[in-house]
């Protein structure tokens, strides 16, 4: 994912990217977030694909499905029916591609094929686009929270701050905390120390932190979290029910979550359904797709029974 680039092209990508102390592109925690919902989005669409398409290069698929949102289906003599990545160039009445252009380091020389005669396309998306912007909007959004998180749980260690103003008081101090975190119910200390010999005042200050439970507290940032990764669910066709409705959702509720989170699946699958009788026709083919979560082989008596598990 990781682009070479020289020292000249990373200044000029920070001097002109605003707020330019705000990095979360090609970061790590933004590149774990963007793997994990990347293969979270390909659990939802199940490829029935020949033999000869198994096994990495059935990963390889999906990830030119999610990534560009096409590929070309073409015979080669030296390979046979393949597929692979292309650039689309040329444009008809319908204003669609007419041709595709296939450059790969094992292949002698590039192809350009003609769309519906030398080749065909393999669609996830009616628009020639992948899904990575749905991954990477996400994958941003989880990785500025994932760091505010992380500075959360250091934060909200809960300690005291106390000030000495000579060593016996804070050798004092010391023991006497030491004692408390042993379990000790009750510690003991001379009452003289409770004063300081030469003002005759309080020998430390404590400072303490007030309103900690006001704070913006990792639980919160965790439901956050969870509700990113939530809109994520709806967009790819996996359902999901908001954890602050999960005791109160009514039926209709239910239904319009389910809708919201197959809308735009069900556009890839018919996408998807169309080109492949396309390939399927022209190459003799069996190619099909399935969803992994498809509401409509659910019965309504089964629907009631999982609301009910879940306490709706």
């Amino acid at each position: 994912m990781n682009i070479p680039i020289n020292y000249n092209k990373i200044r000029n990508i920070n001097a002109t990217y605003q707020p330019s102390t705000v990095k979360y592109f090609r970061t790590k925690v933004f590149e774990f977030w963007q793997r994990a919902l990347f293969q979270r989005a390909c659990s939802t669409i199940i490829l029935n694909l020949p033999e000869e398409w198994s096994g990495s290069v059935t990963d390889f698929l999906y990830y030119c499905l999610m990534r560009f949102g096409y590929v070309a289906v073409f015979d080669n003599p030296e390979m046979g029916l393949v597929f692979n990545p292309a650039s689309l160039t040329g444009i008809n009445f319908w204003y669609q591609p007419t041709r595709a252009i296939i450059s790969n380091p094992a292949m002698k020389k590039s192809l350009e094929l003609e769309i519906g005669k030398d080749c065909e396309l393999l669609k996830l998306t009616p628009d020639y686009f992948g899904i990575f912007d749905i991954i990477n909007l996400h994958a941003e959004k989880l990785a500025l929270l994932d760091c505010a998180l992380n500075m959360s749980i250091i934060n909200n260690k809960f300690a005291f701050l106390i000030s000495a103003k000579n060593k016996a008081s804070a050798q004092t101090l010391k023991k006497i905390f030491d004692a408390v975190n042993q379990g000790n119910p009750a510690v003991f200390f001379d009452s003289k120390l409770a004063d300081d010999p030469a003002t005759k005042s309080e020998p430390w200050q404590f400072l303490e932190r007030q309103n900690l439970k006001q704070s913006y507290l990792t639980d919160q940032q965790l439901q956050d979290m969870q509700t990113i990764i939530n809109s994520f669910d709806a967009e790819i066709g996996i359902k999901t029910i908001p954890y602050q409705k999960a005791e109160r959702m009514v039926t209709s509720e239910a239904d319009s979550k389910v809708i919201d989170s197959t809308a735009r699946i069900s556009v890839w699958k018919d996408c998807l359904d169309r080109s492949m009788e396309i390939i399927n026709k022209k190459y003799d083919l069996n190619l099909s797709c399935t969803l992994r979560y498809n509401p409509e082989e659910r019965s309504e008596e089964n629907d009631s029974d999982d609301f009910n598990n879940m306490g709706l």
